[in-house]
């Protein structure tokens, strides 16, 4: 499991293993709190800054991975 999703299952509050690439953010309290946390994560795990804005839109974890993935490019 990377760090990336390490850091996610701490941020949710939940189980690394529930961590899979359909995690769904707004089910778990994907707020603005855990937006800022993911932006820090992204930041420490990939050197890249994400817009606010565009993280706010993911649903998945997949999504956020694309997005930081995306800014790494």
């Amino acid at each position: 499991m990377t760090a990336f999703r390490e850091g996610l299952a701490e941020i949710f509050e939940v189980d690394a293993a529930q961590i899979t690439p359909d995690f769904d953010l707004v089910a778990h309290n994907w707020d603005s709190l855990a937006i800022v946390s993911t932006l820090a994560l992204i930041d420490e795990c990939y050197g890249r800054l994400v817009e606010g804005a565009a993280l706010g839109e993911a649903r998945t974890v997949a999504d956020l991975e694309a997005l930081a993935m995306d800014q790494a490019a």
